[in-house]
């Protein structure tokens, strides 16, 4: 039985400079290829991360990759 590992990361718009970036979420996805990682999920979240209440948008992009 193939056993998995997972990697989850949380992208801000702040960390996205602004927006949601196509361009920089494709160079995380491949960064991360490079590694050894697969895309599993991609969700859209309230990311904490600012100084006050709430929660900013942001997404929450899971990978795996098998244990070696």
């Amino acid at each position: 039985m193939q056993r998995y590992t997972y990697k989850v990361v949380e992208l801000r718009e702040k960390m996205l400079g602004g927006k949601m970036s196509g361009d920089k979420l494709e160079r995380l996805l491949n960064d991360e290829a490079r590694d050894g990682w697969q895309l599993k999920t991609i969700t859209s979240a309230d990311v904490k991360g600012r100084v006050g209440p709430g929660g900013v948008d942001g997404l929450l992009v899971t990978f795996e990759r098998p244990v070696q």
